[in-house]
């Protein structure tokens, strides 16, 4: 129709409902309804948007949790869709708090252009090797506590099962008490603490079983997603895992090799004043991509030449370790983004500094 209005819709989510709120393209409020988080709801929410008009954008807040569904919906559906960040404290405190505001003001930072980040499209390959390594950390996780549980039994345990028990690798400490065959009485205390001790070694061994299983399961599926970035120098399957997941299914999202670096949390910051120029470590974006740079620029330093190369140069010219890893994760963080699937690049060639 010729008269037919543009809008931009905004949509606060939540586990049950989604707030939808509809403005123009001059920001006038035009209307703010709930829906049910079904695919009926969905679809009833997209015939409201366009009752009003012809749908420009959906800015969605929480696009990687309770809006991941309704943003693959609206995806697919040809609908644009912009992910949105959490208003700040200050706005809260000057706009109030309520799910409509919220709402609003999600479809107020797409019209303005404050938000404009492009969501991950969880559909493919990426999404089913993040699902698989979500329990795969948990299990590690929980490894980690249970050899915390049974080293601090073995402190405060009687000296009869704490001496038995000194000196033991992690390994050889796992094995001996899973072979144990304790006897005696539960009121004794040496007793349930070797009960305690075998039981926590099952478990462990247990969570190890589950890890092997997973690594068996995520390896070849991220070898099938990104063969060129596990092939790179220093990068396994766990750190290209987890920088596939920070990228995404749609990795085109990121339009240049900087923003990929601001994602990973290693593009350097400004910290000049005055006469004092210089720049800090980038502590925002996402963490875990940033530890997995710094796994591989550690693995690099140790068993890759040319990095090794670059730490000898830098070291005699006084630059310490830490400054040094900094100044490598970019150089890393251009070459992964080089090799992610379905990127396309003209970038001049890395230098043979890293």
């Amino acid at each position: 129709m010729a008269d037919e209005i543009a809008v931009v819709a905004g949509i606060d989510t939540h586990t049950d409902f989604h707030q939808a709120a509809a403005i123009d393209g001059i920001g006038r409020h035009l209307a703010t309804e709930q829906f049910e988080t079904t695919p009926r709801g969905y679809q009833r929410l997209l015939d409201w948007l366009r009752s009003h008009g012809e749908v420009l954008a959906v800015g969605i807040e929480g696009t990687g949790a309770y809006g991941a569904e309704i943003a693959r919906f609206l995806t697919t559906r040809e609908v644009t869709v912009v992910e949105v960040d959490r208003p700040d404290r200050k706005a809260r405190r000057d706009n109030g708090k309520s799910d409509p505001i919220d709402a609003y003001a999600a479809a107020t930072a797409v019209l303005s252009g404050r938000a404009d980040g492009t969501p991950k499209t969880r559909n493919g390959i990426v999404e089913a090797i993040r699902a698989l390594r979500v329990v795969r950390k948990s299990a590690v996780k929980a490894r980690t506590q249970t050899m915390n549980q049974i080293r601090t039994l073995i402190v405060t345990a009687p000296s009869t099962v704490r001496d038995r028990l000194r000196g033991l690798t992690a390994l050889e400490l796992i094995d001996t008490l899973t072979r144990s065959r304790p006897t005696g009485e539960l009121n004794d205390p040496a007793y349930a603490v070797r009960v305690a001790l075998r039981r926590l070694a099952r478990r462990h061994q247990a969570l190890s079983e589950e890890i092997k299983d997973a690594d068996k399961e995520i390896g070849p599926l991220v070898t099938r997603a990104a063969p060129r970035l596990v092939a790179l120098p220093g990068v396994g399957p766990e750190t290209a895992g987890q920088l596939l997941m920070s990228a995404g299914d749609n990795p085109d999202r990121l339009h240049s090799e900087a923003s990929f670096a601001h994602l990973c949390g290693s593009a350097p910051v400004q910290a000049s004043s005055g006469r004092t120029h210089r720049h800090r470590l980038n502590r925002g974006g996402d963490r875990a991509a940033n530890n997995a740079l710094h796994t591989i620029v550690l693995v690099r330093m140790t068993y890759d030449q040319r990095t090794r190369d670059y730490v000898t140069r830098r070291t005699a010219q006084g630059m310490s370790k830490k400054d040094i890893i900094r100044c490598l994760k970019p150089f890393v963080a251009r070459e992964i983004y080089r090799h992610l699937p379905h990127v396309t690049t003209t970038a001049q060639p890395l230098p043979q500094t890293a």
